[in-house]
Formats: C-alpha cells, sequence, structure tokens
C-alpha cells in the first residue's frame, strides 16, 4: 500500500538504489559528502546492510543499526544509534550529546573527514551490536 503516491517505486527500489538516487538528487556538497560517508562506512564494515527507513533516511546496519545518515540544508547528519555506548577517542561526535543513547556526528561543507577515526569508530559500533547481540543469546535459557 502506497501511502502518498500511487505507482510509487520507493518500496520496490533496493535501498541501494534509493540511496544512489538520495546522493544524486541532492547534487551538492551534502551528495559528495554522504557519498563519501557510506564508502568509509563500506571500507569499515564490507558486511554492512544498507536499509532504508523513515520515509527516506539511508541506514546502515550490522547485528543492529549502526548508523544513519540524513541530509539538512547545512549539514550531513551521521547519527551513531548506540553512540553514548562507544568510546570516541578522537572527539568525533559534536551533536546529540545530551542523550543517553544516541550520539551524532554534523558535518559542514568543506570540512576534512578523520577517515581513520570514523573507521575505527564505525567497528567499535559494529563490535558493540555483535557482542550485545551474542550477549542475548547467551541470556536466553536453553531448551532442554
Amino acid at each position: 500500500m502506497n501511502d502518498k503516491k500511487s505507482g510509487s517505486t520507493e518500496a520496490a527500489s533496493p535501498p541501494s538504489e534509493l540511496i544512489d538516487a538520495r546522493i544524486e538528487e541532492l547534487g551538492d556538497w551534502r551528495g559528495e559528502m554522504l557519498a563519501r560517508l557510506r564508502a568509509l562506512i563500506k571500507q569499515a564494515d564490507p558486511d554492512v546492510v544498507e536499509e532504508w527507513k523513515w520515509r527516506g533516511v539511508p541506514v546502515w546496519s550490522h547485528a543492529g543499526i549502526i548508523c544513519t545518515g540524513e541530509t539538512y540544508k547545512n549539514v550531513v547528519k551521521m547519527t551513531f544509534a548506540k553512540g553514548a555506548s562507544l568510546d570516541d577517542p578522537s572527539g568525533l561526535f559534536n551533536s546529540s550529546l545530551e542523550g543517553s543513547t544516541r550520539r551524532a556526528i554534523d558535518f559542514h561543507q568543506g570540512e576534512k573527514i578523520d577517515e581513520e577515526a570514523l573507521k575505527a569508530l564505525i567497528r567499535a559500533a559494529v563490535a558493540l551490536n555483535t557482542s550485545a547481540r551474542a550477549g542475548a543469546r547467551s541470556a536466553q535459557p536453553r531448551k532442554q
């Protein structure tokens, strides 16, 4: 069932194609930044799963959500679902710092990305997700 437009292909298109289209439709520094962040996510975690949620937000997951890639007029925001639980020795998190769960990095036009620090943060998020999933499995009672 389509919400707004009949014949909408959004639900039928693979998430990777929807993300490609978002990058292309932005057509400015935000599209370039989103494409660069996407490439770094894939370098950090070749097994990452791309998703398209909440009516148009790129999401990258591995045993749970790693992060989202939201685009606004003056910023590309990379929100880590469990960012408050991650060590951030390079101080990349600069937004959503008051919450108890998420943390975000706001990227502005012309800013350089600390690629190695960002990839380390992505790997840490994956490790947290996979350890949480393993912990949840071991906490379940075993069937006799």
